[in-house]
């Protein structure tokens, strides 16, 4: 993937995010959906997108873990050293959720975020200077897509605009672990 492509790409999703629209791209782990992390209409319609139930909360990618006090009340001292010692991608469930779209956010003010090390959403992120949804790009209840190709078309018809980026590959990703942390400093592991 050359340079320009990749600007190409950036440019191009800052362009939708910025009128509240909804990408295609990929993450650190899968292929996601993703739109401004604090407008409820785009989150809105990517529970339409994905025919899910909008209880079902949807986790949001940061691009520096010191932005996470803008989007949560109180991080447990733990969540740091998790963070810095992760060793694949670590999604951190957080209670106090705050200046993120409502309808994202999980009944007991919870929210899952994540710090990703991959390129693209890095760069994306820290120039949107925001936090972007990511949600896996799928239909609720259908199997997540490993790569590009086994998306549906369905869901790329629905999005605003797909990532060229990184299209090709055909290695499989493996999901984030997901853990959950109390502000008492109470851990549960979701997903190891």
């Amino acid at each position: 993937m050359n340079t320009e492509q990749l600007n190409e790409d950036l440019k191009k999703a800052l362009e939708v995010l910025n009128k509240g629209g909804i990408i295609l791209y990929p993450t650190d782990t899968v292929w996601g959906i993703g739109c401004d992390a604090t407008n409820e209409e785009a989150v809105k319609r990517i529970y339409d997108i994905k025919q899910r139930e909008d209880s079902k909360s949807m986790l949001v990618l940061l691009d520096k873990a010191p932005k996470l006090g803008n989007y949560i009340a109180e991080i447990p001292e733990l969540a740091w050293d998790l963070i810095e010692m992760a060793d694949k991608p670590t999604t951190i469930i957080y209670d106090g959720a705050k200046n993120l779209a409502k309808n994202l956010v999980a009944e007991d003010g919870s929210i899952g975020i994540r710090i990703t090390s991959e390129a693209f959403t890095q760069k994306l992120i820290e120039r949107f200077k925001k936090p972007i949804v990511s949600t896996s790009a799928n239909i609720s209840g259908e199997p997540t897509p490993k790569t590009f190709v086994e998306i549906d078309e369905k869901i790329k018809a629905a999005v605003d605009y797909v990532v060229v980026y990184r299209q090709e590959e055909t290695s499989l990703p493996a999901p984030s672990s997901i853990i959950k942390l109390a502000v008492n400093g109470e851990i549960k592991i979701i997903r190891p």
